[in-house]
């Protein structure tokens, strides 16, 4: 989005036992122990030297740029406030408002923005934001190491984690006042507390997800497909039997697999237990949302009507779904390679994510694969140029978890020697680019 400026502000392994409350539907970590498990303590400590390289980079940056600094906010954190930070600062201080055809407040969620108020009393306004971003992202590379050791190897997750950490977008984790990392971390605990068998408190975590991003409805919907394959894996791990038994083979059409995966998914539910409608409470977050803004401007989706006001210009129609501005900025002559760029790298990762869907669901199951698909889904659908898809996809974590595996155990060695560097150094010119004033998203 592009954003008014506020005053004085620019904007491989064995198969898991299913009767445990965190099985998977996919291969489980080889067994050996913690030794060998990836230890969370050298991720945070990478983490946060990232951390502090960024914040080097993005001042660098900034010296580059003209953008003005923003009033009681230290210098060095100052290059961290950006675009959608003067909506987010707004809403910590005065609260929302929604002017029909206009861009309004009511298009930012309000998880992030009520934290910041209430850290703000210490530190301010921005510079809560930046503190909250960081602690996030260091509770999501954390907890991104929690939930891939008992799914995959532990080069698989070391692999994972680095490429989370090394994503170019993954600048929304180091400082960026966004709300990103926040979402990130709640998707992930809300996961996590399901699969150890916590369905209430996965769904009250969850329904901080919903209340802070509009792709917060990945969550609601993955939770809920994910408790269904739960229970039926504990049902029949009860009776003795293979819970993965009989699905079609690989080479059947997609529609044939996707009729067996429906008729599974109904017969499923007989074994659903009461206290699985926990997760249930993820839709709390959204629907709480919009039940605010039906009685304070008469309409429970001004965030969604906003999203076409002019500057913005996404929303829905023909426009928007045959992406007519993205064909329009690929044959501008006027548009600059690196404008090009802007808009075709998060295409190519939707496409990308896209075709590994198929992947995502054999090893994790349906309900991450539909969490993803409802994730690339969003900014597919709802956005004119694929601008900010970049930014949506950070949240996508098992689209990481399955390209660490592809690179560290069945691509050859030298891809990922590549690979993990080349992403490395995108990241730094993001970072740069962003501190300099450029819109990176």
């Amino acid at each position: 989005m592009t954003i008014p400026r506020e005053p004085g502000r620019a904007a491989g392994a064995a198969q898991a036992d299913p009767g445990r409350p965190e099985a998977s539907s996919a291969p489980s970590a080889p067994a050996g122990g913690a030794a060998r498990h990836l230890p969370l303590l050298p991720v945070g400590a990478a983490f946060l030297l990232l951390t502090a390289l960024a914040l080097l980079v993005v001042n660098v940056g900034a010296t580059f740029g003209d953008v003005p600094p923003v009033a009681g906010l230290t210098d060095a954190f100052d290059p961290w406030v950006r675009y959608d930070a003067g909506w987010y600062h707004y809403i910590a201080t005065e609260g929302y408002f929604y002017r029909p055809g206009e861009q309004s407040a009511v298009a930012f969620f309000p998880t992030y923005p009520l934290l910041m108020r209430a850290l703000s009393e210490m530190t301010g306004v921005y510079l809560a934001g930046v503190i909250l971003t960081v602690l996030a992202g260091l509770a999501s590379v954390l907890l991104l190491t929690r939930w891939c050791r008992t799914r995959l190897s532990r080069a698989s997750t070391a692999t994972a984690v680095a490429l989370l950490l090394v994503y170019p977008y993954s600048l929304y984790l180091y400082g960026a006042v966004y709300a990103d990392a926040l979402f990130l971390a709640c998707a992930l605990g809300a996961f996590l507390l399901l699969e150890r068998g916590h369905p209430w408190l996965a769904g009250l975590v969850g329904a901080l997800a919903t209340a802070g991003r509009p792709v917060g409805v990945a969550v609601a919907v993955g939770l809920t497909v994910r408790a269904v394959e739960l229970a039926r894996q504990r049902a029949l791990a009860a009776r003795g039997e293979d819970a993965d038994a009989g699905p079609p083979p690989a080479a059947d059409s997609l529609l044939t697999r996707g009729r067996a995966a429906a008729r599974t998914a109904l017969s499923s539910l007989r074994f659903v237990r009461p206290s699985d409608a926990g997760v249930l409470l993820s839709a709390v977050g959204l629907l709480g949302y919009m039940a605010y803004q039906w009685v304070s401007f008469d309409t429970p989706i001004a965030f969604v009507l906003t999203e076409s006001a002019p500057g913005w210009d996404q929303g829905t129609g023909p426009k928007v779904l045959l992406k007519a501005a993205f064909v329009g900025a690929m044959v501008d002559g006027d548009q600059s390679l690196a404008e090009k760029l802007r808009l075709v790298v998060p295409a190519l990762l939707c496409l990308a994510t896209l075709l590994l869907l198929p992947r995502i669901q054999r090893r994790f199951g349906w309900g991450y694969a539909a969490y993803t698909a409802i994730v690339v889904a969003i900014p597919i659908v709802g956005t004119k140029d694929f601008m900010g898809s970049g930014r949506y996809l950070l949240v996508a974590f098992p689209l990481f978890a399955v390209v660490g595996e592809l690179l560290a155990e069945h691509w050859p060695r030298r891809v990922r020697l590549i690979a993990l560097p080349v992403s490395g150094l995108m990241l730094l010119v993001a970072v740069a680019a962003y501190g300099q004033g450029f819109e990176v998203s």
